[in-house]
């Protein structure tokens, strides 16, 4: 864990709202020169803090015009169970997220689709299917709104 001043939270808040910045452009709007700002990042990149550079594909663009949000709870429970689960389920390129969770379900899936029948389709012939899948629960977006994470 490393103290952060305020000009790594300002680079923070920025990375955050547009990841591609270069060290120039990110000094420049900071008043900080470029190798300065190069060293700063570097130091929160060794911290951990930043992990790689994400680019955000937006999925209506390519077609993909549904988000649906599942809550799966498995009918058996085990190690068996979750991995042949986990194998399985990371295998559906709709399933954009898989998380392992406690509560109601065992696992929350980000799955997108074309269209509500499409959702369908993946639904019953893919998830549906999986290894020791015994309940699902399907939460549809509507509007999305995003928002960049926490920042110190």
């Amino acid at each position: 864990m490393i103290d952060l001043d305020d000009t790594d939270r300002a680079i923070l808040r920025a990375l955050a709202q547009e990841g591609g910045l270069s060290a120039g452009e990110l000094g420049r709007r900071l008043d900080l020169s470029q190798p300065a700002t190069w060293r700063r990042v570097r130091r929160l990149e060794e911290a951990g803090i930043l992990a790689g550079n994400r680019v955000e594909v937006d999925r209506a663009a390519l077609g993909f015009g549904v988000t649906v949000f599942l809550g799966v709870k498995l009918a058996t429970r085990g190690r068996v169970s979750l991995e042949d689960f986990e194998r399985a389920v990371v295998a559906i390129p709709e399933v954009q997220v898989v998380q392992h969770v406690l509560g109601l379900f065992d696992y929350r899936l980000r799955v997108v689709a074309r269209d509500i029948a499409d959702f369908e389709r993946v639904l019953r012939r893919r998830i549906m299917t999986l290894p020791g899948v015994g309940q699902v629960e399907a939460n549809v977006v509507l509007t999305e709104e995003r928002r960049p994470g926490p920042l110190a």
